[in-house]
């Protein structure tokens, strides 16, 4: 019962995609087709994302990532978050794994935010190619605004999230 729980999802997903598949193959079809392109995109990424968190488990002791990205981190934290983020290879999805590590070893919740908020918006190839194909003036005026808009919004997440619900978030983590 249990894995039948934990594997909900999936599970209808199949059934949804089985009804579907019976209805109309064609649709039924292209709906495989997609789940295969995504699911050979994810394994490429996937690999790489989990090579870097054995890195970080390995490489980063616990007492470092507190001074570095803990609590009393102060805007050396903020900054490393930022350039951690923005440095990611990537979709989105493997920022998860990588915060849950950083929550495993002691960063703050802003900063993991903040790592979050870079990972997805302010990635040095995402900047890179606006450059080329949008021109600097677009490029730059986006990551002015960016920039301060991940710090604001990581700041007002963290305050409006209870500490209760930090922890729990931060249990989560250890857990996976």
């Amino acid at each position: 019962m249990k894995i039948l729980r934990k594997y909900r999802l999936f599970i209808s997903s199949l059934i949804i995609l089985s009804v579907v598949f019976i209805l109309n193959k064609e649709i039924g079809m292209n709906s495989v087709k997609t789940t295969y392109k995504s699911f050979k995109q994810m394994m490429f990424y996937i690999p790489p994302v989990f090579i870097l968190i054995g890195l970080l488990d390995v490489w980063i002791p616990k007492e470092a990532m507190v001074h570095l990205m803990g609590e009393k981190s102060g805007i050396l934290g903020i900054i490393l978050a930022f350039l951690f983020g923005s440095c990611a290879a990537g979709p989105l999805y493997g920022a998860f794994p990588v915060a849950a590590v950083l929550m495993e070893k002691g960063a703050k919740f802003t900063n993991i935010l903040i790592f979050i908020g870079a990972w997805s918006c302010a990635k040095v190839g995402m900047v890179l190619f606006e450059i080329a194909n949008l021109g600097m003036k677009f490029a730059m005026t986006r990551l002015l605004i960016d920039i301060p808009g991940i710090i604001i919004i990581a700041f007002l997440v963290s305050a409006v999230t209870s500490d209760s619900e930090k922890k729990r978030i931060y249990d989560d983590a250890e857990n996976l």
